[in-house]
């Protein structure tokens, strides 16, 4: 998921500036850029180095009301990172859906980068299980997670012919 370099530097122009309680600053990450997914990944600003790796800047609407990094904010780059590190390993006929997912907040942060890199540790037809782990930019280990999903076929839409994403259980 890459963007072309010119207008990355366009957009990177275009952002706010986010600043930190040092008085350092740092560009806001847009809602609408490059490798945005949906509104979600917009919003939290998630970037793509690959599909297994997600890397997200801490700003001010992540931290939530005791002055830490939101387990929510960790959370959805597991669920993220996990769905495209299996998604990249489906068919156009195959659909997933997350089954569950054990996490554990080991440490958090309150401003800088962290990076979520998930691992495929099995799938066969129905199921897929993976692991991630989320990372401050100075090393530091701050989440480690479980995760199954299940992968079933797409279902056609009505009248369409086309495959669309229709969960089992619908």
């Amino acid at each position: 998921m890459s963007a072309d370099p010119a207008s990355t530097e366009q957009l990177a122009s275009q952002q706010e500036r986010v600043s930190h309680a040092d008085g350092s600053s740092q560009q806001a990450p847009r809602t609408d850029g490059p490798g945005a997914l949906d509104g979600i990944t917009g919003f939290m600003g998630m970037r793509w180095d690959d599909p297994q790796t997600v890397r997200l800047l801490i700003r001010p609407e992540l931290i939530n009301r005791g002055g830490l990094l939101s387990g929510v904010a960790t959370y959805a780059m597991v669920d993220y990172c996990m769905g495209s590190t299996l998604w990249a390993q489906t068919t156009r006929e195959e659909r997933i859906a997350t089954i569950n997912i054990a996490i554990n907040y080991v440490q958090t942060a309150t401003e800088g980068e962290i990076v979520c890199r998930s691992t495929l540790d099995r799938r066969n037809r129905w199921t897929a299980v993976m692991r991630s782990e989320v990372c401050h930019e100075d090393g530091r280990l701050l989440v480690t997670a479980i995760g199954s999903y299940t992968i079933f076929p797409a279902r056609a839409s009505k009248g369409t012919g086309r495959p669309t994403a229709t969960s089992p259980a619908s």
